[in-house]
């Protein structure tokens, strides 16, 4: 008698990647849609693996210098009109509220798209002189832009941030400051604590954020080839201090406007972990990220086995590994093994009769794949450098899947023809120019960013030998 071939769990990725990871999402247990389209409900799982997000990056803003502070939800309409620029980007994505109290507002006032505008208002205030400066300020909030083709952490009406504004006395050291961000604060910490594969660069005139002067961006390819921008770095020149009178006493007396940048990255980065690393089976969670990196299950229920487990459990801990014991018997062994595969938990050890009767337990890798039987008295020296192993793998998979797929064209069709079929493309941004920009997003494709000819981040628009990134993306 024949048998049926088991459904998958998920939707094949080369089937529908987009359906895969809606399936992912939900069955993760990472996020479900809000009662509000395009609102999220981020559920325990995904929240935490947001909070190690936010810790460790908090900490990389700190080095910098720069302070947390809070600033209103809710901003006066009149404040983004200020910025003619900042306020035309914006409008398509505004929420605006018009009543309050039951009763119509004077002014009606905007939702937080982000907060350059209510930050200047403030900055004109607390910058008088030269010793004021620089003022770095960041905050953790939340932010509203109305989407209309919504999508789990890529795109969501609402979503969660850090935004970093500053003021400087001057271009450069604005400048160099929002580089410094760019590159070692965003950047080190998505290859170091995310294994994340990127390109730095630079925004084209027609990408980057409105009334900027510059934007800087790190664009990650996703599983299926398409780009993600997965945080961005602006200079802003002087466009919100003239707007906002926000001036400063110089040493030599006289009154200058500041030089200032923003900067930010969301929860959209909870989306990129999901298409980058995950596979068919599931999430592959980093493990210098992971909230859980180690689940130590009992495969039935039986006095001895629980005992072991929740023993290598404490030995574990008390090694450096963040555990969680599953002794929950009472839920089928490979319903629990299947669950924790789904979230990506790097690694499990599951021990039953059979494995405590030969002092062994079975290791099973989520991230290399694979299952060996190991000593029980060998699991705390071998899991933590286990972790670090597959954290660089993490990190070369998916630098490997970029390159591989990553074509150098000499003109606007063959850029088209590699980003339809799933990849990227590299050419001259001289042989493209902004026409040929706008050729390819007649095909749904856009430059994503602008290299120099060794992979540095150019330093002008129209710098020499600039290369051009070209993508789909999301």
């Amino acid at each position: 008698m024949r048998t049926m071939a088991k459904a998958p769990v998920l939707t094949p990725r080369a089937d529908d990647f987009p359906r895969w990871y809606q399936d992912l999402i939900a069955k993760a247990e990472l996020a479900d849609n809000g009662p509000v389209r395009g609102t999220m409900v981020i559920r325990p799982y995904g929240y935490g693996l947001w909070e190690r997000m936010q810790r460790d990056m908090d900490a990389r803003i700190k080095e910098t210098g720069a302070q947390n502070a809070y600033f209103p939800l809710l901003i006066p309409q009149s404040y983004l009109t200020r910025e003619a620029e900042h306020v035309e980007g914006f409008a398509p994505e505004l929420a605006v509220v018009t009543h309050g109290g039951g009763k119509e507002l004077e002014e009606p006032v905007v939702v937080r798209p982000t907060s350059e505008t209510i930050v200047n208002e403030y900055f004109s205030k607390w910058v008088q002189s030269y010793r004021d400066l620089p003022l770095l300020i960041n905050q953790w909030a939340n932010v509203v832009r109305w989407e209309l083709r919504p999508r789990l952490f890529l795109r969501t009406s609402e979503f969660l941030w850090q935004e970093g504004h500053t003021a400087h006395a001057t271009y450069e050291e604005a400048r160099d400051f929002a580089a410094r961000i760019h590159r070692h604060v965003y950047g080190d910490f998505m290859r170091d604590f995310l294994a994340m594969d990127f390109v730095l660069g630079r925004k084209t005139a027609s990408e980057r954020f409105a009334g900027a002067v510059n934007t800087l961006t790190l664009e990650g390819m996703m599983g299926d080839g398409k780009a993600l921008q997965l945080g961005t770095s602006h200079e802003l020149g002087q466009n919100f201090a003239r707007a906002f009178h926000t001036r400063y006493l110089s040493k030599d007396g006289t009154q200058e406007l500041v030089w200032q940048t923003s900067w930010g990255s969301t929860t959209r980065m909870i989306g990129a972990l999901v298409m980058m690393h995950g596979d068919d089976d599931g999430m592959r969670v980093p493990p210098r990220l992971a909230p859980v990196q180690a689940v130590v299950l009992a495969v039935k229920d039986d006095g001895a086995v629980l005992a072991e487990v929740r023993e290598v459990g404490e030995r574990l801990t008390a090694a450096g590994v963040r555990v969680q014991v599953d002794d929950r018997t009472e839920t089928p062994f490979g319903r629990r093994a299947v669950d924790w595969e789904l979230k990506g938990v790097p690694v499990r050890v599951e021990i039953g009769p059979r494995d405590l009767e030969n002092g062994t337990a079975m290791l099973v890798r989520r991230i290399a794949g694979g299952k060996q039987p190991v000593a029980l008295d060998a699991l705390p020296a071998l899991l933590p450098a286990i972790l670090e192993e597959d954290q660089e793998l993490l990190l070369t998979q998916a630098r490997d899947r970029r390159e591989s797929r990553t074509s150098d064209v000499t003109s606007a069709d063959e850029a088209v023809e590699a980003a339809v079929a799933g990849g990227w493309a590299r050419l001259p941004w001289a042989a493209l120019g902004p026409a040929g920009e706008a050729r390819l997003a007649e095909h749904g494709v856009t430059v994503r960013c602008l290299v120099a000819e060794d992979g540095a981040v150019p330093d002008a628009d129209e710098a020499p030998g600039n290369v051009a990134v070209v993508a789909r993306s999301y």
